[in-house]
């Protein structure tokens, strides 16, 4: 029998909105509670059959032989999803699978040969897409995570927990000094903003000269500054990103610090507006063998929807790949 995610979606579902309604919760904090019931012995007082069905359920699917991790996360986005559309906080956002999935593709291409791989998102939020990644990547993957959101950072511990994936979380500000020696590669969904902290940006090389630095630039010089020599760094990143004020310094600073190996520009159809849209961005942090490539890679990414068009750009990709001899 081959496991139902929509059947285990309408089960946790089922379960989140009543512990929602008995233990006047929001949705996502209900979810953190839903998690943990799946994963524990311990019996809730739950107000009807059809509950205690739904959990009953979700033991048994989740558990079985034949649920893989990938499995187990996409159920749990799908409520992320639904509590996130409900809620009035910006960085409530989850990162779109296809997404993801490029992500998981290029680091696989850049690290073909690599056995074991320790991987972080300094933004990771309930960890969508740094355990997507990691389901993705055919290597022993150890990840981190760092989250100020104490929501999002419980739901992130319950979700890798289900999903038997190893991470280790930071519950802090991404951006005040981590213990956590470098990695191999970052993944991470930019946030876009302005970081309130003038003390802690000062000691950045991109603070702003004047007034608030941006926290999307910091984030990229702090992923640097955890990124080993010759490791690769994976950004989401808004369009605007190296047309905005303070981008001169930025380009200075990976000029100084890194090669730009790939951009490439999400579908507009994934985004609300125009000034909305983001692309992935492909860095290699320099290293005493590291070169910039013969050609960046520049493409626009078509909608995943559209079979043929993503082949032909996956196949772009590849030839890029050989002609730069990366893999």
């Amino acid at each position: 029998m081959s496991f139902d995610i929509e059947k285990a979606f309408s089960d946790l579902d089922q379960l989140t909105s009543t512990i929602e309604e008995t233990e006047n919760e929001p949705y996502l904090e209900s979810l953190i509670f839903a998690l943990r019931a799946i994963q524990t012995e311990e019996t809730l007082d739950l107000p009807d059959k059809k509950t205690a069905d739904s959990l009953a359920a979700l033991k048994e699917s989740l558990y079985s032989d034949d649920t893989t991790s990938e499995s187990i996360r996409k159920v749990i986005q799908l409520a992320l999803i639904k509590g996130m559309k409900g809620s009035t906080q910006h960085q409530h956002v989850v990162t779109p699978d296809s997404v993801a999935m490029f992500m998981g593709y290029f680091i696989q291409k850049l690290m073909p040969e690599t056995k074991q791989l320790r991987l972080f998102d300094p933004a990771s939020g309930a960890a969508n897409l740094l355990t997507a990644v990691i389901n993705q990547v055919e290597a022993d993957v150890t990840g981190y995570g760092s989250e100020i959101d104490p929501t999002l950072i419980q739901l992130a511990v319950e979700s890798a927990n289900l999903q038997e994936v190893e991470v280790e979380y930071f519950h802090q500000d991404s951006l005040t000094p981590l213990l956590l020696e470098p990695v191999d590669a970052i993944v991470a969904d930019l946030p876009v903003g302005y970081y309130p902290n003038d003390e802690q940006a000062a000691k950045f090389e991109l603070n702003a000269d004047e007034g608030h630095a941006y926290a999307h630039h910091l984030f990229i010089e702090q992923s640097m500054m955890y990124t080993k020599e010759a490791g690769y760094l994976l950004f989401v990143i808004p369009n605007f990103l190296f047309t905005s004020d303070q981008s001169d310094k930025l380009q200075k600073y990976l000029h100084n610090n890194a090669h730009i190996l790939a951009l490439l520009q999400l579908p507009l159809s994934m985004f609300s507006s125009e000034q909305h849209a983001k692309s992935i961005l492909v860095l290699q942090k320099h290293g005493k063998d590291t070169k910039p490539p013969k050609q960046t890679l520049m493409a626009q990414l078509p909608s995943f929807k559209d079979v043929n068009k993503t082949h032909n750009i996956l196949q772009k990709i590849d030839d890029w790949f050989k002609s730069e001899k990366r893999e």
